[in-house]
């Protein structure tokens, strides 16, 4: 599923036109970035809950040369699914 169709799924469910689903997705996509980037959390019961994790600096290698690289940390993205949402896939 793309975002298109996401919207189209959301104006069906929430009966409201498909500029109005839209907005609210951007909205919901938008209040999720500025809190992680704020290093906070976003928690939706029963979905799951977003949150920054801190990656360690590390060694990589280059697959072409197999030279050894150095990769910076780095803060990233996780998202931990609910209980509810688990059950549901299974």
């Amino acid at each position: 599923m793309n975002k298109t169709e996401l919207i189209e799924l959301i104006a069906g469910k929430a009966d409201i036109s498909k500029a109005a689903a839209g907005r609210a997705l951007d909205a919901l996509i938008g209040g999720v970035k500025t809190t992680l980037k704020k290093g906070g959390t976003v928690t939706l019961v029963g979905f799951g809950t977003f949150a920054v994790t801190a990656r360690a600096a590390r060694t990589g290698r280059n697959p072409r040369t197999g030279e050894a690289i150095k990769i910076k940390k780095a803060k990233v993205p996780k998202f931990r699914p609910g209980k509810a949402l688990k059950d549901a896939v299974n």
